[in-house]
């Protein structure tokens, strides 16, 4: 195993390292529920507000824009982007129940600030907190992804008549996240910076051709993650009426909670540079297969959407443990986050924009199956060279 760059060696793997996490991975969750909220409410704010693919797909871009500028101050303290984090996501939440479709972007952009404030800051503290990187950061999406599950199951619990309910409660989880994590401990929180005062002027230790690998496929799964998630549900309720959106988006963030939950002991068995090769032409084909069936059949979606799922799951946290084992606790890690953070910005955007124009959510998805071929072609350059015997 080779030395880590951050001169503060990381602990082994035990339970002691969860529960000292557990106030993170409480607010993660909470995070979850805001990041996926778009998908299963977008039919009915588009209902609410008379919008066309295209409007749709720029509240996608108001969100992510938000959180391109939180993942760039995200990593200089790290315990006050936590905070911040939760304090900005839920403000922005509750703002959505009483605004215009022009004052939601707004809206959305605190929320999304907020939103990359905390996420950025706590996948750099949970994959920096143990010498095993790739579980410990399963572990962190795990929370996340249950977050992710609520939210659907939410949204149809409160109905489409009572979407201000939704916004109410997950503000609530949020700020309550918020003040789990003021009891973190102040150690798992330290930065780079703190430790030494070349820090601050001290570069990512990648070189530009690998920094780029890297920055392209954070940017390319956040967008793909994205479009996916938030157009999937909508392509469902389209294709028939057994389906509604709220389901699909329960069903995928559920199955995307499995495979990372299956993540771990995987790993016992596989390397993570083959788990990550094998989940990416799985997710290649199963779009392929939902984009060229002419009228897709209930099963169908289903089945194309638990395994969307199911190979999202383990790509993530395995780019994040990929870098980090190359980077350490860096401060200035956060602009990396940041440019990965325009793919969740334009991806969903872009999908809206070419449903639109050809008439067709068909169409615009293949926005996201161009971005998973990308993947594809890119990951050969991200595996550490030990990882890819």
């Amino acid at each position: 195993m080779p030395s880590d760059p951050n001169p503060l060696s990381p602990p082994a793997f035990s339970f002691e390292h969860w529960r000292r996490l557990l106030p993170l991975f409480i607010c993660t969750a909470a995070w979850g529920m805001v990041t996926v909220m778009l998908g299963p409410l977008l039919p009915a704010l588009t209902i609410r507000w008379q919008l066309q693919d295209a409007q749709a797909g720029t509240l996608f871009t108001a969100f992510f824009v938000g959180q391109l500028l939180g993942a760039w101050f995200a990593t200089r303290n790290l315990r006050l982007s936590l905070l911040y984090g939760a304090a900005f996501s839920a403000v922005g939440t509750i703002a959505i129940a009483w605004t215009s479709f022009h004052g939601a972007h707004l809206a959305l952009f605190a929320a999304g600030f907020g939103l990359s404030l905390g996420i950025t800051a706590g996948n750099v503290v949970a994959g920096t907190a143990t010498a095993h990187r790739a579980r410990a950061l399963a572990l962190f999406n795990v929370s996340w992804s249950l977050g992710a599950i609520a939210c659907p199951a939410l949204v149809h619990l409160c109905g489409p008549a009572n979407i201000n309910l939704f916004f109410f409660i997950t503000a609530a989880f949020a700020l309550f996240g918020g003040i789990s994590i003021a009891t973190l401990s102040r150690d798992l929180t330290m930065t780079r910076q703190t430790e030494t005062s070349s820090a601050p002027k001290a570069l990512l230790p990648l070189p530009l051709s690998l920094l780029a690998l890297f920055a392209s496929s954070m940017l390319l799964y956040l967008g793909n993650e994205n479009s996916l998630g938030g157009w999937l549900p909508s392509f469902a309720a389209r294709n028939t009426s057994a389906l509604t959106a709220s389901t699909i988006a329960l069903l995928f963030w559920l199955s995307e909670f499995i495979g990372r939950i299956l993540m771990g002991s995987l790993l016992h068995h596989i390397s993570e540079a083959a788990l990550y090769r094998i989940s990416l032409p799985i997710l290649f084909f199963t779009q392929a297969a939902l984009l060229l069936a002419p009228h897709p059949s209930r099963a169908v979606i289903l089945s194309a959407t638990i395994l969307t799922g199911l190979s999202l799951a383990p790509l993530y946290p395995l780019i994040v443990a990929f870098l980090l084992e190359r980077t350490g606790r860096h401060p200035r890690l956060g602009q990396l986050f940041a440019f990965a953070s325009l793919g969740g910005a334009s991806l969903p955007w872009l999908t809206g924009v070419v449903s639109t124009h050809f008439r067709s959510l068909r169409a615009g998805l293949l926005v996201p199956m161009a971005g998973i071929l990308l993947l594809l072609l890119l990951a050969p350059g991200i595996l550490p060279a030990r990882r890819q015997s």
